[in-house]
């Protein structure tokens, strides 16, 4: 038996065994030196194309002028870079930053507050907001059984001419799972394929003392709550993980995000309020911080010098592939008719 057919056939005892369609089959791959994924990725082709088509589509929001890609640009590793604030419809701004999309399946919650725990269950959230997309699921799937292009889409996906919220979700959920960050000069450093100059060695030294409680490797998160620091905005007036915790506790604790593709995600923190990574850096000069997950307490105490070789050191953590990956960005043009 080749091994091609024995791989095939593993893949199908799996699918099988695990309770996944073959439209959830799971895409395994990941670097040897990251952790087992938390979430099942699909890897089905239609499935991820239809997840791409409706991501770019600003036919998910009430008035038709915004898509995920609005806030999550593929040139900005799937955040955004012009504002601090998301922006809606009609004009509208958020209260937060909008989250990089990346390497999701290895996280066990979404948003800056993690409110919630399913990748599907998060879909619903932007397209409902008032302030984001302002659209129902209802609607949504009513414009999109109008387009004939969209009925034919989802019947080859799904293999019936119907088209639902559970379907929709499946389908953007199937892209944004499968948008993997692990082609940084780091990965390759880890992989044997390179080497840091000695700048970033020092900045890597620097970086496992000061930043790794928090910012993981190799995911560069622990995708924790933590309290970053910041003073609570006057008017927005967000606590973060306590709106959804009802814990005092978690009051200013928010996601931490991944360290990865930086050069590409400003601003940052959970408003946007900070612009450089050398100001994130003065930030937590001689800030008492104490992460959720250690005993002590610690003041990031750093040179200009030393700062300096931090940000070398995170630099090689970008990836140029994943945010020029024209798989991941807009899909050819087409027109839907019936909109």
């Amino acid at each position: 038996m080749k091994r091609t057919e024995l791989l095939l056939l593993l893949g199908l005892f799996l699918a099988t065994a695990y309770g996944f369609s073959l439209r959830h089959s799971v895409k395994a791959d990941h670097p040897p030196h990251w952790p087992v994924p938390v979430h099942a990725t699909p890897d089905n082709p239609r499935l991820i194309a239809l997840g791409r088509k409706l991501f770019y589509d600003p036919i998910l929001s009430a008035d038709s002028s915004i898509s995920c890609a609005s806030c999550h640009s593929p040139f900005n590793a799937f955040a955004h870079s012009d504002h601090a604030l998301s922006h809606g419809i009609h004009d509208s701004i958020g209260r937060r930053n909008a989250p990089a999309l990346f390497n999701l399946a290895w996280q066990s919650s979404f948003m800056w507050d993690g409110r919630f725990t399913n990748p599907q269950e998060q879909i619903r959230f932007p397209i409902t907001h008032p302030g984001e997309m302002g659209e129902t699921i209802a609607n949504v799937c009513v414009k999109l059984k109008r387009s004939q292009e969209y009925n034919i889409l989802f019947k080859k996906c799904f293999g019936k001419k119907h088209i639902d919220e559970v379907q929709l979700a499946d389908a953007l959920s199937a892209f944004t799972m499968q948008l993997v960050s692990d082609q940084s000069k780091y990965d390759a450093v880890k992989s044997g394929f390179a080497v840091f100059t000695e700048q970033e060695k020092n900045g890597y030294r620097l970086f496992k003392m000061h930043c790794n409680a928090c910012h993981t490797e190799p995911l560069f998160s622990n995708y924790a709550y933590e309290n970053n620091g910041l003073a609570i905005d006057s008017q927005l007036l967000d606590a973060g993980r306590a709106e959804i915790s009802a814990r005092q506790a978690d009051s200013l604790r928010f996601k931490v995000p991944s360290l990865r593709n930086t050069d590409f995600t400003a601003p940052y923190m959970h408003d946007g309020r900070i612009n450089s990574l050398r100001d994130v850096l003065n930030h937590y000069d001689k800030l008492l911080l104490r992460p959720s997950n250690s005993n002590k307490e610690q003041f990031i105490q750093l040179s200009g010098a030393e700062k300096t070789d931090l940000l070398a050191f995170l630099i090689t953590l970008n990836d140029k592939k994943f945010a020029l990956n024209k798989q991941y960005g807009p899909p050819p043009y087409s027109t839907s008719k019936n909109r």
